[in-house]
């Protein structure tokens, strides 16, 4: 695929039209005293990996609703006092996987935890273990358009909510440093990773490559690739409720989150990604508040954005900050 979204030039100039709901910081402080009602219960079970250069705990915690998710924690063996601490969320369709798959950040004597994704899991890698208890109203298959009849039913509502619970848990465990904590992700990782940028106000810093789930607005209509297919694929069949989809999705949206950021962020985009097109990433890039930001650019890449060039840039920019 060639380019086919804006110039670079336009597209370090772009400003999402996407609207924040008046309530969206009421919705959410809403959304998170009710979730810290339940008490986190934060365990950290030892698994034996057969990995001798790092300990690997199997963590359940109560994240939305005080329903139990998974997560795996994974220190270096060695470690002794509280280290700087990374918090990682998955992309679309995957789960946790298997602790082996995660080395890369404890192998830089950094504490590592992994979110689970609720009731996803069961497309790549590894696998999940956390199921989502919660129906809904008539959805699209995919997770983009459950509970999208209302924002208080939606699903995202869950995984972001599991997400700052995440980081709860995880800075709970006496070898993790809180002040010294990172979020960061790929596509819906990088799009759960900029809510949470939103949402947690003491981060050290966030890494979002390629990230999904911003500008939705735009996204619905500029790419007929999944996910964001799925918004139109159901507004097809429920004919006349595009404003009211949209209403609900404005409470999701990564600009909005962006708007509230208060860390230094490291970005990626890649200008032939019809996954998350580049004008849906700089539309959350240009709105994030935090004056120390950055995006990395790939031009002739599609979603995979920098792979393992990005993780370099990562760990090069990381060092800073964590």
């Amino acid at each position: 695929m060639a380019l086919f979204d804006l110039p670079l030039d336009e597209l370090r100039e772009y400003r999402s039209e996407s609207v924040a709901p008046d309530d969206f910081g009421a919705f959410w402080s809403k959304t998170l005293e009710e979730a810290r009602e339940h008490d986190l219960d934060a365990r950290f079970e030892p698994v034996d990996t057969g990995l001798s250069t790092v300990r690997v705990y199997d963590v359940t915690f109560a994240g939305f609703g005080g329903h139990p998710v998974k997560g795996w924690l994974t220190l270096p063996a060695a470690a002794e006092e509280p280290l700087p601490l990374v918090v990682e969320f998955i992309g679309y369709g995957g789960g946790r996987g298997l602790p082996h798959e995660h080395l890369l950040w404890a192998s830089t004597g950094r504490a590592h935890f992994v979110m689970d994704t609720r009731g996803q899991g069961s497309a790549w890698g590894g696998g999940g273990g956390t199921p989502d208890p919660v129906g809904g109203a008539p959805a699209y298959p995919g997770f983009m358009t459950r509970g999208i009849d209302a924002p208080e039913n939606y699903y995202y509502r869950r995984v972001f909510t599991d997400a700052v619970r995440a980081v709860e848990a995880a800075r709970s465990h006496p070898l993790t440093d809180a002040s010294r904590t990172v979020a960061l992700g790929s596509s819906q990782g990088g799009g759960i990773t900029i809510a949470v940028g939103g949402l947690v106000p003491d981060l050290a810093a966030i890494a979002p490559d390629v990230p999904f789930l911003c500008d939705y607005p735009r996204a619905a209509t500029i790419t007929d690739r999944h996910p964001y297919r799925e918004i139109g694929l159901y507004l097809k069949t429920h004919r006349g409720r595009t404003e009211d989809a949209l209403r609900t999705l404005s409470y999701f949206d990564g600009v909005h989150f962006a708007a509230r950021g208060r860390a230094p962020a490291l970005f990626s985009a890649a200008l032939e990604d019809q996954t998350c097109p580049p004008s849906t990433v700089f539309g959350a890039f240009n709105a994030w508040a935090h004056d120390d930001k950055v995006i990395e650019i790939y031009d002739f890449n599609d979603h995979e954005g920098g792979g393992p060039y990005q993780e370099a840039a990562k760990l090069r920019w990381l060092r800073s900050y964590a």
